[in-house]
């Protein structure tokens, strides 16, 4: 057989073997690693590597990739299968395999990469290797553990809306004030690029769900979500930082971050909030549906409507919590007094 690429989520895949005969009646879960080949080339020409670089892909190669979900509304929309297909799909760059239900329309021109399933990646009992928690084990979510570290969750009305980059100048600006600062991404799909820009801007240390194994969070239950956050949480907290920023994926009304919003146990932990929101609209049905369960711990609105003044000078008119565009959030002046202050939410 060929080289095969190892995508990113696989990275922990050391030894293995191949096994051809059960493609056809092996009903996979997520996390289960297989071997493709390339069959064509879509929209997504490249992997992330096991090195985390980007890796190209051709025709005819051979590449290593788990079964997933996901949910990307500016992406791909796609699930496990629930029997053996004739071609799959490349769904997440981080290396997620699956089926396309439905795509963003600029996706639409050239599709999803597809693949053919070559065979399963089993270990020396025979066992198809799967990557969640195959290098760590679980730690059940704690609800009365003290943390010595002030939490900032960066929420977004949407995908694309900012906040990643409201949460990556947060770790800048937080850094730049004196402060550690640690950065986690709770929910997506895998992919470093979000928790490197972080990194970037000056977080002290970095994981993602990803770091546990999980090739995306979509369609997980809350119970395996807390379990996830207490196992990120905990590993933060060997750095004693002072702030731990925590990122969710996509928007208010996904799945996984509406669960997690309406669970007392994980708002519990949040002590700020920022929203970030793609328009001014946005803004205010955010404030609406965080108001009532994070009250004044909503202490600043972020992400792309801040580079329009036009769009703050609206917001500013509908409500009267601080907007921090990304010079600001860089801006210890700014940026410190906020969060010991408490915000009026009204609007």
């Amino acid at each position: 057989m060929k080289t095969i690429k190892k995508s990113n989520i696989c990275k922990n895949v050391i030894s293995y073997k191949v096994d051809k005969t059960i493609t056809k009646n092996y009903q996979p879960i997520a996390g289960d690693v297989a071997i493709f080949e390339v069959v064509s080339i879509g929209s997504l020409n490249a992997i992330q590597d096991y090195q985390g670089r980007n890796c190209y892909i051709f025709e005819g190669d051979k590449i290593m990739l788990t079964f997933g979900n996901r949910y990307a509304s500016n992406q791909f929309e796609g699930y496990i299968p629930e029997n053996y297909q004739m071609e799959y799909d490349l769904i997440g760059k981080g290396g997620v395999a699956g089926i396309v239900v439905s795509m963003y329309h600029k996706l639409e021109l050239k599709g999803p990469t597809k693949l053919k399933l070559v065979g399963f990646a089993t270990n020396e009992d025979g066992k198809v290797i799967n990557t969640i928690y195959h290098h760590r084990k679980p730690i059940k979510f704690d609800a009365q553990k003290v943390r010595n570290f002030k939490t900032i969750l960066s929420i977004g009305s949407s995908m694309d809306s900012g906040k990643t980059t409201t949460a990556a100048y947060l770790c800048r600006g937080l850094k730049s004030s004196g402060y550690t600062v640690a950065y986690i991404k709770l929910t997506g799909t895998v992919f470093n690029k979000d928790r490197m820009l972080a990194y970037d801007c000056g977080a002290d240390v970095v994981s993602d769900f990803s770091d546990f194994g999980f090739p995306s969070t979509y369609l997980c239950s809350l119970d395996t979500i807390m379990d996830l956050y207490e196992g990120l949480l905990s590993d933060m907290a060997k750095t004693n930082p002072d702030y731990v920023v925590i990122e969710v994926a996509d928007g208010l009304y996904q799945k996984e971050t509406n669960m997690l919003i309406e669970h007392t146990l994980f708002t519990e932990t949040i002590d700020h909030v920022i929203l970030s929101c793609s328009d001014s609209l946005s803004v205010n049905t955010g404030i609406q549906l965080l108001s009532p369960i994070f009250n004044n711990r909503l202490f600043a609105l972020g992400g792309l409507f801040t580079g329009s003044p036009l769009l703050i000078a609206e917001v500013e008119k509908q409500c009267h919590i601080p907007i921090l565009t990304l010079s600001k959030l860089l801006n210890s002046n700014q940026l410190t007094p906020l969060l010991s202050s408490k915000i009026n939410v009204a609007v």
